[in-house]
C-alpha cells in the first residue's frame, strides 16, 4: 500500500528556514526517521524519497515549484504514483493557528492559502487530508512577510519539538487515517512556556551529535526510544501508542 505525504514549500536557499516552508521541514524530519535523508529523486517537478512504515510504503514529496503552483507538482506525482486522492496527505503553515498546534483534516477549503488554493484548482476538488501546522499570526508587518520570515529566536526553542509533534501525526495518518489523527492530535499544545530541555536529557543532542543512550534504570527513561536518528523522547500523545507496540 502506498501513501503520498506531500509537504509545501518554496524552493532555494532564500525561503529554506521561513515559516512557510514548514511542510518541507517537516518532511525533512520524517525522511531523517526513516533514514532516507538525502536521497531525493528529482522529476515531474518535485523532489522524491521513499519510507516504510510496516506494511505502508511512504512517499514524501517536495513540490519544487513555487507555493502557488503546487497543483501542477501533486497532479504529475499522483499520475505516475497512481495514487487515489485518499491516500494523500498535504502538509501545510497555517498562521490562523498559535505556533505549533496541529489540526488535521480529511477535507475542506483553501483558508487563504496559495499552496492549497492551487491544489484545489488543479485537482478540482478539496477531498483531500491535509495537516496544518501552525506558525501564527504576525505580531508586526504584513501577513506574506511573516510568512516569508524565518521563526524568531524563542520559536526556534521549541521547533523540533512541534516538528516531531508533525511527523508523528503523518505517522499516525499514514497507519490509521485522518479521523484517528484529528481526535489524538487537534487538540495538543506545545508547552511553549516550558524551557526546552537541557542537552544532556535524553531525547536531546547537540547539534551534530547523537544524544546519549538513557541510563539503565534511569527514571522517566521508559518514554525514550531509538530511532534512525539517535535517540528520541516520545510525545505524550504517542507514548501510549508505543507502549501498545506501535510506532
Amino acid at each position: 500500500m502506498k501513501k503520498v505525504v506531500l509537504g509545501l514549500g518554496n524552493p532555494g536557499s532564500r525561503y529554506q528556514n521561513t515559516r512557510h516552508n514548514i511542510g518541507w521541514m517537516v518532511l525533512d524530519r520524517l525522511a531523517d526517521r526513516h533514514g532516507a535523508a538525502g536521497r531525493a529523486k528529482e522529476k515531474d517537478a518535485a523532489a522524491t524519497v521513499r519510507g516504510r512504515i510496516g506494511d505502508v510504503e511512504l512517499i514524501l514529496v517536495k513540490p519544487l515549484t513555487y507555493m502557488n503552483e503546487s497543483g501542477r507538482a501533486m497532479r504529475k506525482v499522483l499520475a505516475r504514483e497512481r495514487a487515489p486522492l485518499k491516500d494523500v496527505l498535504v502538509v501545510v503553515d497555517d498562521m490562523d493557528l498559535p505556533l505549533g498546534r496541529l489540526r488535521m483534516k480529511a477535507r475542506g477549503s483553501a483558508g487563504g492559502h496559495n499552496g492549497l488554493r492551487s491544489i484545489i484548482g488543479e485537482m478540482g476538488t478539496e477531498s483531500f487530508a491535509r495537516l496544518r501546522v501552525g506558525i501564527g499570526a504576525p505580531s508586526k508587518g504584513s501577513a506574506v512577510s511573516h510568512v516569508l520570515g524565518d521563526f524568531e529566536h524563542a520559536e526556534q526553542r521549541h521547533l523540533e519539538l512541534i516538528l516531531d509533534a508533525a511527523a508523528d501525526a503523518v505517522e499516525l495518518w499514514a497507519e490509521a487515517g485522518p479521523e484517528v489523527v484529528a481526535n489524538r492530535w487537534n487538540g495538543w499544545k506545545p508547552p511553549l512556556d516550558a524551557s526546552p530541555k537541557p542537552a544532556s536529557a535524553p531525547g536531546t543532542a547537540k547539534p551534530g551529535a547523537e544524544p546519549a543512550a538513557p541510563a539503565k534504570g534511569q527514571s522517566g527513561a521508559a518514554d525514550v526510544v531509538r530511532t534512525k536518528t539517535g535517540w528520541r523522547r516520545l510525545l505524550p500523545d504517542v507514548l501510549s501508542r508505543h507502549d501498545r507496540g506501535g510506532a
